[in-house]
């Protein structure tokens, strides 16, 4: 007779066991039908039209009670002012990543001068290896400013720059003082998000809002000042000047919805055993950092208790975090009726010592369908608040004549994950249209390399005029 256990006790990690009669025929808790069909009805429970719409509104509660006080959400940047499309000039941009330093020059032609209104004229990236991280006290600052020099040195244009007494003007996505013997001048920094938004603007003024969904998750809006309350602000004063109107707020969105989401036993077993549990509970259950690994914990679940792989875990598959989105990716994007192509990418990448079958390879296929699509909606829910949010609070976009509100896109997940984004812009628009209420269109747009091209666009807003270099 086979028991189905839904309950947290039948996942048994990281061991794998089942029970064998005397002919060593093994006996399992479930079969993976039944198993498959449980994971579908957990993971699109909330997946509903109206179901999502309640998930938005609320996320938007949390959100006007965290822009009044929490002192880690909603914190208002120093970047008040959208770019109006008119700044021109090259600029020296620097994006820090936690791998990779990429260094670049960016080039601002005008809005509407041409589809290559804004570009990356030349970048160098550079990878941040462990003798770099080890770098102590201004060491670290040194080897940046030795790969900036790098970079400007193998520009004509740049180098002869850096002759004159006047220095380049730089922005940077990330936050540390730079100190070196570079003639540079650092005028504008920016986290990613807020860089999104800035990227996008530039070339589309319906913009308000972007978000970043790739390994993490976040996201910044341009919001009225008088949204925030004065405590955000922190040391600094309260914006009073009647031309200070609105701020771009990084909304650190991963920290929202620990009380609006709902979670599976898989979700409550990674976050119980995260090094910062409950800390980013959003990002948990919808980043790319984290779909491969809630996949994982199903699949171990299924080799025990359902006899995937004929009951014995692949050795590669018991390290958490090794299942990635590249894998999900190829899964999802297989187009055989066979799964040929996802076999064998997962069976080298893997190390499986046998190939799976077709059902047990179609079963982890479903998996990672409920998987994205959960991921796909929760996303779309929180979008759609921001939006909401927007709507609320800014009363100038009933005025501005736009018909439509863009919001910049970047990460790995939202712009190279199969079908994603034209998912979830589906959703929205469904979410959208259900409301009835006037609201504006919104439209998710693609904003590629956002980190260094918003850092530019941010230098250039701090610039009057910028280093024009002839092309």
């Amino acid at each position: 007779m086979i028991v189905v256990n839904p309950s947290l006790d039948a996942l048994h990690l990281p061991s794998v066991k089942s029970t064998f009669t005397q002919d060593v025929t093994p006996i399992y808790e479930t079969t993976m039908d039944l198993l498959l069909k449980e994971v579908q009805g957990l993971f699109e429970q909330q997946l509903r039209v109206e179901s999502l719409l309640l998930l938005s509104r609320k996320l938007q509660a949390e959100f006007k009670q965290r822009l009044q006080s929490s002192p880690q959400c909603m914190l208002p940047s120093h970047n008040y002012t959208l770019p109006t499309g008119k700044e021109h000039g090259t600029y020296l941009a620097l994006e820090v990543g936690g791998s990779t330093l990429r260094v670049a020059l960016v080039d601002l032609d005008g809005r509407s001068s041409s589809t290559h209104s804004l570009r990356i004229r030349r970048i160098v990236t550079s990878t941040i290896d462990n003798r770099v991280r080890d770098l102590r006290g201004l060491a670290f600052f040194d080897w940046i400013a030795g790969k900036i020099g790098e970079m400007l040195a193998a520009d004509r244009e740049a180098c002869d720059h850096m002759q004159l007494k006047e220095p380049l003007p730089m922005g940077i996505a990330w936050s540390f003082p730079i100190e070196s013997n570079l003639n540079i001048r650092l005028d504008a920094i920016v986290n990613d998000s807020s860089a999104a938004v800035l990227s996008r603007a530039y070339v589309d003024s319906s913009t308000r809002l972007a978000v970043i969904l790739g390994t993490g998750l976040n996201a910044a809006i341009h919001l009225p000042v008088s949204s925030l309350h004065e405590s955000k602000f922190g040391s600094r004063q309260f914006p009073t000047n009647v031309e200070t109107t609105h701020v771009l707020v990084n909304t650190e969105l991963s920290m929202f919805g620990k009380h609006a989401f709902r979670v599976t036993r898989w979700d409550e077993y990674l976050n119980a055993h995260h090094i910062l549990p409950d800390y980013q509970p959003m990002e948990y259950l919808l980043a790319g950092g984290y779909m491969g690994e809630i996949v994982r914990l199903i699949i171990v679940e299924a080799v025990e208790t359902a006899g995937l792989f004929g009951g014995r875990l692949p050795p590669s598959l018991s390290i958490p975090f090794v299942l990635d989105t590249r894998t999900l990716a190829a899964f999802e994007a297989d187009v055989y009726p066979n799964l040929s192509a996802s076999c064998i990418y997962f069976q080298k990448e893997y190390d499986l010592p046998a190939a799976p079958t077709w059902g047990e390879m179609n079963f982890i296929r479903q998996v990672i369908l409920s998987v994205s699509r959960r991921s796909q909606g929760y996303f779309t829910a929180a979008i759609h608040a921001l939006s909401s949010l927007l709507h609320d609070l800014d009363h100038r976009l009933l005025e501005n004549g736009l018909d439509h509100i863009c919001i910049g896109c970047d990460g790995s997940v939202i712009n190279k994950y199969p079908g994603y984004m034209g998912r979830c812009q589906a959703l929205l628009d469904q979410l959208v249209h259900i409301e009835q209420d006037g609201r504006k269109r919104v439209v998710l747009e693609s904003a590629t390399e956002s980190a260094v091209l918003g850092a530019g666009v941010a230098v250039a807003m701090a610039n009057e005029s910028g280093w024009t270099l002839q092309a």
